[in-house]
């Protein structure tokens, strides 16, 4: 599918978007290194993702290489907001490597044991029977048995798609920028899955997904006008402020205004 067009999140409708309280972007998972964080960020270098020791890359895999400037540049311009801003944002949820995807077609993902739950309960997925056939799905990440921490969480989502697909979908951060699977609707998808489909095309398309976002939850004054604690709070949650959120982004602004 092909989002609408970011210049109409300038428009006044912006203004009749839904609270972000009816769409809470934070719920914990218990299992979690760091709860109500849309990313483990402490595991984030620890993703599998290729260093710049690696060898070149194949034509597959540069569809999922890191965002060029030029990139962030069409995005900001069309949003009105500066570089920098974007980037301060990626530096929080996705850490210092920047990038989307932990290997090619597989974008970085938060499997949140809490936010399933609610989402297979919904769907009418009995879990019950779930955690007697899939117990890698409510076990913590198995690093050792798959190889990173990414490679573990997929292994949890495999199993829930198996089960229920839109459910599991809705009960992952995905990206980059780690949007809830559960606001495809709000962002105009026509289903879950399509959502998880083109996160997975290309880390154009998360940087996309992240300006509609931010339009769709009235944001982007906030990050227009760099009131971090603003636009953590409702990027973040509630204990944005607690976290230091705000003020890493601010710090992570000032180091990419350079």
């Amino acid at each position: 599918m092909k989002l609408l067009p970011l210049y109409l999140c300038l428009l006044p409708l912006m203004a009749a978007a839904q609270s972000v309280a009816e769409y809470p972007a934070l719920v914990p998972d218990r299992q979690a290194v760091n709860p109500e964080q849309w990313v483990d960020s402490v595991l984030i270098g620890d993703h599998g993702l290729p260093g710049p020791e690696d060898e070149e890359e194949s034509a597959a895999e540069r569809r999922y290489s890191r965002l060029a400037e030029e990139d962030y540049r069409e995005v900001a311009e069309e949003l009105g907001v500066e570089v920098a801003a974007i980037k301060a944002v990626v530096d929080i949820e996705a850490g210092a490597a920047h990038q989307g995807f932990w290997a090619p077609g597989k974008p970085i993902i938060n499997f949140d044991l809490s936010m399933y739950r609610r989402a297979a309960k919904k769907y009418g997925v009995n879990l019950a029977k779930a955690q007697k056939s899939s117990p890698v799905i409510f076990a913590r990440p198995n690093i050792r048995r798959y190889g990173s921490q990414q490679a573990a969480q997929q292994a949890r989502l495999d199993a829930a798609r198996a089960i229920n697909d839109a459910a599991a979908v809705e009960g992952t951060f995905w990206g980059m920028f780690q949007i809830g699977g559960f606001n495809w609707k709000k962002l105009g998808f026509s289903s879950p899955a399509e959502m998880a489909e083109a996160m997975s095309r290309s880390e154009r398309e998360q940087l996309e997904i992240f300006a509609r976002f931010i339009c769709e939850f009235n944001m982007l004054k906030d990050l227009r006008n760099k009131n971090w604690l603003g636009f953590a709070l409702k990027y973040n949650g509630p204990r944005a402020r607690s976290r230091g959120y705000h003020t890493r982004m601010a710090k992570a602004y000032a180091r990419h205004s350079r």
